[in-house]
């Protein structure tokens, strides 16, 4: 599987494309400000064609670039209806569930918190590693702002039952796991779940 991870704006928002593997289809996810470029040039480099773009949450710095790059490639952009008003330009709903899409098998996890539609995104690689895409809800060391309640439950309910080796992709700053921030993160205590 290819992952390309790359941060853009002043923000340093980090912009993904997943693919099954080079000249394929592919995934965007999270195209914020001033990421149109650099999406550009990776896909040229890999070889990959967008088969839609994804948001983790409406957010402009997580979307600036997002309805521009689908209207360049005709693919639908997708984002939690929840957060339709917050993005600024007009997307397809995306709920939770599975799609199929580029050849990847996705997973919308619904995780309110950050923003009243932020989703996770996971994936299980073909080489049996596991993947989560959590936008501005879990980073290395952190979780994000917003309605800190309902932030715990979904931290609670959907992402510390994931399998420790679980590789945390976010919307900012380096990656980590879900193991590492089960035990190290100091936001943490108060959505820790049985093991």
């Amino acid at each position: 599987m290819l992952v390309a991870g790359f941060a853009t704006g002043a923000f340093r928002v980090n912009c993904y494309l997943l693919a099954a593997a080079r000249d394929r289809p592919c995934v965007i996810v999270d195209p914020g400000q001033e990421a149109a470029g650099s999406v550009e040039d990776a896909l040229r480099e890999h070889g990959l064609t967008p088969e839609t773009v994804l948001a983790t949450h409406g957010h402009p710095d997580h979307v600036a670039c997002a309805g521009a790059l689908a209207r360049a490639h005709g693919v639908p952009f997708r984002l939690h209806p929840a957060d339709h008003a917050l993005a600024g330009t007009p997307a397809e709903p995306l709920g939770p569930g599975v799609i199929e899409v580029a050849g990847l098998r996705i997973t919308v996890d619904h995780v309110p918190g950050h923003t009243a539609g932020s989703v996770v995104f996971r994936l299980q690689t073909p080489e049996g590693g596991r993947l989560a895409l959590t936008g501005d809800t879990l980073f290395a060391g952190s979780i994000g702002r917003g309605d800190r309640e309902t932030l715990v439950e979904s931290l609670r309910d959907k992402l510390l039952t994931l399998p420790d080796d679980t590789v945390v992709l976010p919307g900012h700053g380096g990656p980590t796991t879900i193991g590492r921030e089960r035990v190290s993160n100091p936001f943490l205590g108060g959505a820790a779940v049985p093991r």
